[in-house]
């Protein structure tokens, strides 16, 4: 905080004497007034992103992408401020030499920290020595976790659970030769993978720690008794919580930038694409089969709640629509149904259901009713994919698992992509999938049909 602090003040100045440099007329003000504005809010941005939260884990991308938005929203805030201050004669020209020089000075800055960081810490052995005690698969987790930090030294793993079970009374027993070996070698802090109802046993491995002035640090091993991955948090700061996903949708923030994503894109397709798409196919398929120019089916949504899910009718009007989905040689398709369906234009009017909310622009294929009750009889899983909004594409169709479903194995190849998408959602995530989708259909696939 100190050095950034310094480097801003210092690039303030420098872009005010360029700027005066070039001719260009600045007030006196915006060297003498205004700078005490700018460190302000930059102290405000910072404290907005979490910036300097002093926390030894936190990874090197999150401070940078801190670093950038915090610059970002300085950039808004700072020239907002100037445009709005009575009697104010500020340069563009210092603005634009400012903010170059400020992102250019961060970038030096955090690759020139981290490089001094990581010598000194190699140099001096400044790093905190720690180790594992356990052979669970917690203890396996812990020890692949610290290998890869660069800010600690780790050891290794000190005893296996049969030891750090057992009782080391007044220091002759293996487990207090360990103890007094790894203390000798510096090491600070265990962390110690446990399954809780066995803490009463390891009353006299806490004493003998203490006494070779070594920190535990007990970490429940739940992974035997829960047999999938899972999240600790807290509930409201007293109770702690064992979730067994990790959800990013789960966070208000991620499901503002999802909606936001979701409000412009459907809104970009339904003025520029459907504005003048949806009178044209209106009129084709008017004239080659008689009934309404969109169909709509009821689908199931988020939360296991049905929808109208909407699409450009590909098909004569049959009764058999609710129960069997489309083939490769299907006599309901009518051949501008069969172009639409292998270009997925019938999905088009899908935009309309995200632009409403009960669609997303990508997440799990929304499944008619039938298919949904017969499958989660089945497949294992298969209702976790009904956790987020259904989209009009998804991880499982950029990936070939599109249109007919013929087996159990297809559904279930599915189901994990779903799964997948659910457990590591991003929004890059989401415009990756987009660009996947466009492709494929420029390519053609198979299974369009």
């Amino acid at each position: 905080m100190v050095t950034d602090l310094i480097m801003l003040n210092l690039v303030y100045l420098v872009a005010f004497k360029i700027a005066v440099l070039l001719g260009k007329t600045v007030s006196a003000e915006l060297s003498q007034h205004y700078i005490v504005v700018c460190n302000l809010t930059w102290l405000f941005n910072t404290a907005v992103f979490g910036l300097y939260n002093f926390n030894g884990t936190r990874r090197l991308e999150s401070i940078y992408r801190g670093t950038w938005r915090s610059i970002a929203l300085h950039m808004l805030l700072f020239t907002a401020y100037l445009m709005l201050a009575k009697n104010m004669n500020f340069s563009k020209t210092f603005l634009v030499v400012f903010y170059t020089i400020l992102a250019f000075s961060f970038i030096l800055n955090r690759f020139l920290g981290t490089m001094i960081q990581y010598r000194f810490l190699d140099k001096f052995k400044m790093a905190k020595k720690v180790a594992v005690m356990g052979s669970n698969l917690t203890a396996e987790r812990i020890a692949a976790y610290f290998k890869k930090q660069e800010n600690i030294h780790f050891y290794g793993t000190v005893c296996d659970d049969n030891l750090m079970y057992s009782t080391p009374g007044t220091g002759t027993t293996a487990i207090s030769s360990r103890l007094a070996e790894v203390a000798c070698l510096g090491v600070m802090d265990i962390y110690v993978a446990i399954k809780l109802e066995r803490m009463p046993e390891v009353v006299p491995l806490i004493e003998e720690a203490e006494r070779q002035c070594i920190r535990l640090k007990f970490i429940p091993d739940f992974e035997a008794a829960l047999g999938s991955p899972y999240t600790v948090t807290n509930l409201g700061g007293e109770f702690p919580m064992i979730t067994l996903r990790h959800e990013p949708l789960e966070e208000m923030g991620s499901r503002f930038k999802k909606r936001l994503f979701d409000l412009m894109f459907s809104t970009l397709v339904i003025i520029f694409i459907l504005s003048w798409l949806f009178p044209l196919l209106a009129i084709l398929i008017k004239l080659q089969s008689k009934g309404p120019v969109l169909f709509k089916q009821k689908r199931t949504g988020r939360n296991d709640e049905t929808f109208w899910c909407y699409k450009f009718r590909s098909m004569k009007v049959n009764d058999r629509s609710d129960v069997h989905q489309a083939s490769k040689e299907d006599d309901r398709i009518t051949p501008l149904g069969r172009l639409l369906r292998r270009t997925s234009m019938d999905e088009l009017p899908q935009f309309f259901n995200v632009f409403i909310g009960n669609m997303s622009v990508v997440g799990p294929r929304p499944h008619m009713l039938k298919h949904t009750q017969e499958y989660k009889e089945i497949i294992s899983q298969y209702m976790v994919r009904q956790f987020l909004k259904p989209g009009i594409t998804g991880l499982a169709q950029v990936n070939g698992f599109r249109g007919e479903t013929k087996d159990r194995q297809a559904m279930e190849n599915r189901v994990k992509l779903d799964i997948y998408y659910l457990e590591n959602w991003t929004a890059m995530f989401d415009v990756k999938i987009v660009f996947m989708t466009i492709i494929n259909l420029m390519k053609g696939e198979d299974n369009a049909y």
